[in-house]
């Protein structure tokens, strides 16, 4: 059966009802770990590298005020998530038409990719830093760290939980070292919490900033992520959890909000108080700080800034995974997941070095974050929505205290939001009188403004209607009485291994001695691809005596079996044998592959039993 929970792989993995005390506060601890990763990761590090060197310690402000509404949202998400055993894109299935799922699907794809892409970069440059590789190479190589989520996601969640930890861990002592080196000064930093007016380039960067901090898929992972862990459903357990996950939520994103802090006092004091006011590069920070500390400082930062892509990457494709299959009920291989979404982070990546050189991917990384931040609207204002509805959370809808916050705090994303699209499009058409502009451009951004304000209105329109979509299979029909059904033409894929007695005895239980057993072996070798029954190489003429010998052994049990010789790709050949006969049943042998087998070797009963309509048994 299907199976339909968040992230089921790791779905109650984490029993918290054996513990007491403090072991069972701690077996809580763990979700907003991995959460706050994205808090720190290498785009946040491009974004606030360029506030503290452009504006000194005046956007510090923006860094507690964006980490503030970071936690007032996490604990949202952690509450729908905790309640409704729902992430938020299901919540967002189940309550949107399914039309308006497939661009909130597209929106939040695109966020993640311009996560990946930051990773991507920040692990490059983190390498290119640290041994000098070039950094075409370095965004080559982030391909593979698709194998450590593979090896991390089998060892449990837990293990996942203690390495992305341990990330954050190197992460925070570099910058606590960094910090004694740097001596900043106390007295502007308490001058920079103070708000301030932005626009221009202070706007574009502030705007990075929340978009760096409060990432979009953090709300889609942080709802799946609290539902790894098992306790008992009633009032007081959900109680519990939420009470247990908020202290986990507020530690880790505060240990974010000290992480970006330090970059951007880091940047003010090294580079902004010497005049170097236009180090928005990571490179350039990392040179200016061998040159301004010497020692280790440089060499602390290239080891923070590849922890913290490494242990990201790893948290945005679990976000992929989560998004994919809640908005659009697909679910695909892990790997593959993976796979795709680096390659589609790859790919801009790529475009940006070969077209424009190294010198531009500091940009791409800035821009990376305006994107996230365009996109939090469509994840912010559902979200209020499902934990402000009594009906669906029951007791535990959010205080009005609290909702009003959290739509002034969606108010104040989607304004700035607003305020930067209109800049920056005035800004290229005043610069640039292409067609584009107001042919696409324009129109696109007009578009994702009415979803947008549709998001927003449809929830508050159809709030008196009742929601049967939360049913993930929907509802169990009525069973008639069922006539025995009696096999006549079976089909039996062999391959001469052990198995083929298991495969062949299940068969025959099937249809007794009255039906007709089909003997089905593919030849696969090089020569069968091309010359298919013309070939009489020695594997086929030993296959074909090999199925005789099954066929005179079921005749001697009072079995009828006929003979197949298939030739080239075996699903193909093995579906067409089926047609050609007119099977009823088809009984297949599991090869046994596991993990790295299954991805080289493939799996032939998936493949057959897309390609046929008739019933098949596979057997183990």
């Amino acid at each position: 059966m299907k199976q339909t929970e968040s992230l089921s792989e790791v779905h109650q993995s984490v029993d918290t009802g054996k513990r007491t005390g403090w072991r069972r506060i701690l077996s809580f601890i763990g979700p907003a770990y991995l959460v706050s990763v994205g808090y720190m990761d290498p785009g946040n590090w491009a974004t606030d590298l360029a506030g503290g060197s452009k504006f000194g310690y005046q956007l510090i402000w923006v860094l507690l005020m964006s980490n503030l509404i970071a936690l007032l949202l996490q604990s949202l998400s952690a509450r729908l998530g905790i309640v409704r055993g729902l992430d938020l894109a299901q919540a967002s299935r189940n309550a949107y038409p399914k039309w308006v799922n497939i661009p909130l699907f597209g929106l939040a794809q695109t966020a993640i990719v311009a996560c990946d892409l930051a990773e991507i970069i920040g692990m490059a440059i983190g390498l290119n830093l640290l041994f000098g590789l070039p950094l075409i190479w370095g965004i080559s190589i982030t391909i593979f760290d698709t194998v450590l989520l593979l090896f991390l996601m089998n060892k449990g969640m837990r293990k996942m939980e203690v390495f992305i930890v341990s990330m954050v861990f190197i992460v925070g002592i570099s910058f606590l070292v960094e910090m004694f080196i740097v001596e900043p000064s106390l007295k502007e930093i308490v001058k920079g919490l103070e708000p301030s007016v932005l626009s221009g380039q202070a706007l574009y960067i502030a705007i990075g900033i929340i978009g760096a901090t409060v990432m979009p898929h953090n709300l889609y992972l942080h709802s799946s992520l609290v539902q790894t862990r098992k306790f008992e459903r009633d009032d007081k357990g959900i109680k519990e959890a939420i009470k247990f996950n908020f202290i986990d939520t507020a530690v880790a994103l505060n240990l974010a909000f000290f992480v970006n802090a330090a970059i951007l006092i880091l940047a003010a004091a090294a580079f902004y108080k010497n005049g170097m006011h236009e180090v928005a590069e990571i490179q350039d920070a990392y040179k200016l700080l061998g040159h301004i500390f010497g020692g280790v400082a440089p060499s602390l930062f290239a080891i923070a800034l590849i922890a913290a892509g490494q242990s990201s990457t790893i948290t945005g494709t679990l976000a992929g995974q989560i998004v994919m299959e809640g908005h659009l009920n697909l679910r695909i291989q892990p790997w593959l997941r993976r796979l795709i979404t680096r390659l589609l982070a790859i790919i801009p990546a790529f475009f940006t070095i070969l077209y424009f050189g190294n010198d531009a991917l500091s940009g791409l990384l800035i821009l990376s974050q305006v994107v996230l931040s365009l996109q939090l609207g469509f994840a912010v204002i559902p979200l209020i929505h499902f934990t402000s509805d009594k009906k669906e959370m029951k007791g535990f809808a959010i205080k009005l205290w609290v909702k009003i916050l959290a739509w002034i705090s969606a108010a104040v994303i989607v304004a700035l939001n607003i305020k930067l699209v209109i800049e920056e499009i005035s800004g290229w058409a005043t610069t640039t009188h292409g067609w584009y502009i107001y042919g696409l451009i324009i129109p696109v951004a007009v578009l994702i403004g009415l979803l947008l304000m549709y998001v927003f209105v449809y929830p508050m329109l159809n709030s008196n209607t009742t929601q049967q979509k939360n049913i993930p299979h929907g509802n169990a029909m009525a069973i008639d009485p069922v006539d025995q059904i009696h096999y006549t033409r079976i089909g039996i894929t062999v391959d001469f291994s052990k198995n083929d007695l298991n495969t062949i005895r299940h068969a025959l239980i099937q249809g007794g001695k009255k039906a007709d057993y089909h003997l089905i072996h593919i030849v696969e070798t090089a020569g069968a691809q091309y010359h298919g029954k013309a070939a009489l190489d020695h594997e086929t003429l030993s296959d074909s005596e090999n199925l005789k010998k099954y066929g005179q052994n079921l005749a001697d049990l009072g079995y009828h079996g006929i003979p197949h010789i298939g030739f080239g790709g075996a699903a193909r050949a093995i579906a067409e044998i089926t047609k050609t006969n007119d099977l009823q049943l088809l009984v297949m042998g599991a090869h046994g592959h596991k993990g790295l087998k299954d991805l080289i070797f493939g799996t032939t009963v998936d493949a057959v039993r897309h390609k046929i309509t008739i019933p098949v048994l596979v057997v183990r």
